[in-house]
């Protein structure tokens, strides 16, 4: 049986696979910029609710008190750490996904199945890769929530590094790395693999063709509200598995995303582990937005300057 024909590249595919890879990190830095307070909102809302004397308050209210508490501009602690993960984890998710569905793509019909499939094992590869920096990120993004005596003070991404590795081991730079892998899958397959559908989807079946803006903003607002929905209990865990401190006797009270997951469940009911949610999306749905819109238009600008 003839194999089928390849796919024929979209406008922004056609570029070299370095440049695939440096827009998709540089596209993953510039949206990742946009939408950082959203994601130090979403896990201080996420780990609030670990805190003794937790009262469950509305978005917009934890977001305007902690606003008035500690300042607006807090919502950026954590920054060096986001841009250092988006260097490593956006550049490997989307740049592998391109390259695991490209070499798919020059053997067989790419579909849904194809797509998944790719998004699958770039998730799982990127999350192995940046899982030092998320586990900086975390801890950074919530410690100034913390009591005064139990806060880490970290002074910088780096500080964070040493400290983690001098303190704990290195092995603790891949604690929670079991549900950020696992989400990180899900996050290729419903966020960058369902894109790629979507993007077919709309030019298919609305008209808006590939390789314009209106193509990609319709097709990263609906892979984002997916992907949002899909991954919040991993983010929870994952979350929780990171800023977690061993009890009197030397022991994690998480150890494992299901372990984890059922345990939240268990104690504060399935919907703590949507906690935090509405930020959670203003930064998965704005970040996947932003973050394609930036990559389409450097690759643009790159096929401009040739």
């Amino acid at each position: 049986m003839a194999a089928a024909a390849p796919r024929k590249p979209t406008s922004t595919d056609d570029v070299p696979l370095n440049v695939k890879f440096a827009t998709a990190g540089l596209g993953g830095i510039m949206g990742w910029m946009c939408v950082h307070p959203f994601n130090t909102a979403a896990v201080r809302m996420n780990l609030a609710s670990t805190q003794p004397n937790y009262q469950p308050t509305g978005f917009v209210a934890f977001f305007l008190k902690t606003g008035r508490d500690r300042g607006y501009a807090s919502f950026y602690d954590g920054i060096g750490a986001g841009v250092i993960r988006q260097i490593f984890y956006a550049t490997s998710r989307f740049g592998l996904f391109e390259t695991f569905r490209d070499a798919i793509a020059a053997r067989r019909e790419i579909g849904v199945a194809e797509r998944l499939a790719a998004g699958l094992a770039s998730g799982a590869c990127a999350a192995v890769i940046s899982c030092p920096a998320e586990v900086s990120l975390v801890r950074l993004s919530n410690d100034a929530t913390l009591p005064e005596a139990e806060r880490r003070n970290y002074k910088s991404p780096l500080d964070a590094a040493a400290r983690i590795a001098r303190e704990e081991g290195v092995g603790a730079f891949w604690r929670g790395c079991s549900p950020f892998v696992q989400r990180a899958m899900l996050v290729g397959a419903t966020q960058v693999g369902t894109l790629d559908q979507a993007k077919a989807f709309y030019d298919d079946s609305f008209g808006i063709p590939k390789g314009t803006y209106g193509n990609v903003f319709a097709a990263s607002m609906t892979s984002g509200l997916l992907y949002s929905l899909i991954t919040m209990p991993f983010e929870s865990a994952k979350n929780r598995m990171a800023f977690q401190k061993p009890d009197a006797n030397g022991v994690l009270p998480f150890r494992s995303t299901a372990q984890t997951i059922l345990s939240v469940a268990n104690a504060q009911g399935p919907l703590a582990l949507w906690n935090g949610f509405p930020p959670y999306y203003l930064r998965c749905g704005g970040h996947t937005v932003t973050m394609f819109i930036f990559v389409e238009m450097l690759r643009s600008a790159y096929q401009s300057s040739k």
